[in-house]
């Protein structure tokens, strides 16, 4: 059922890919993304740095400011052993397959950084997933094109921006987050988190971000590219910092 709907869901997303709007301000003509690698293949990120948030958001800061882009992009379908970092990812048994394989799309930037809706929307729920490595401060939208409801997550955002009742709309190219410092978003550097759920499985203020190997051929047609939406990574460029 759930591979129906992910592939009716891929195509009417293309088929609207032009009416979304930007969810952050940039401009088409001159801006570029970096595109950030999080896996153990970038040698750059070692242990020390992930581990340690100031460490960590300086380092995402020199790879944007040095690559003279606005922010950095990356992650869908990334496997990232940096989540090693946090026990949100390992679970309570020490024997259990760990969750490394992301499902979002994310973008990095400085703290405050506007959040746009990308298409008109209620608002389904808000979440505080305050443990470290998680998303802190979460908001979830619900959308509806054509036939077809679906969702879409933003973690990592501002305390402040959970003032959101469920049922609320939001029109396509609101304001409604903002990127959350670290001691809101889960200790991590500012980002923004966004994944499109389609089948939310009862939960609310909350859903998997990573999932297990193991589980991936079923989250990765719950949660289809986010750049369907975003339309980001035509704008990326590869990282030009020396090591």
């Amino acid at each position: 059922m759930i591979n129906n709907q992910s592939f009716r869901l891929k195509e009417i997303l293309k088929l609207y890919h032009r009416e979304f709007f930007p969810l952050v301000e940039f401009d088409p003509g001159k801006d570029r993304f970096l595109r950030l690698n999080l896996n153990s293949s970038n040698k750059k990120l070692r242990a020390e740095i992930f581990s340690d948030i100031d460490a960590f958001s300086q380092f995402v800061n020199d790879e944007i400011e040095q690559s003279s882009c606005r922010y950095a992009i990356g992650g869908y379908n990334e496997y990232r052993d940096i989540y090693s970092r946090s026990a949100v990812f390992d679970g309570n048994n020490v024997d259990a397959e760990p969750r490394r394989r992301h499902l979002g799309l994310d973008i990095w930037g400085k703290a405050g950084t506007i959040v746009y809706c990308p298409v008109d929307a209620v608002v389904h729920s808000t979440g505080t997933n305050m443990a470290i490595g998680d998303y802190g401060a979460t908001v979830i939208l619900q959308h509806q094109l054509d036939d077809i409801i679906f969702h879409t997550l933003y973690g990592h955002v501002s305390l402040d921006d959970l003032n959101l009742k469920p049922g609320t709309k939001i029109n396509g190219g609101q304001m409604f987050a903002h990127f959350g410092e670290p001691f809101e978003n889960g200790h991590w550097p500012p980002h923004l988190h966004f994944q499109i759920i389609i089948d939310m499985e009862d939960k609310t203020g909350d859903y998997p971000g990573v999932c297990r190997e193991s589980e991936k051929t079923y989250y990765l047609e719950n949660c289809p590219d986010p750049d369907l939406i975003a339309d980001m990574n035509r704008y990326g460029i590869e990282s030009i910092m020396k090591d």
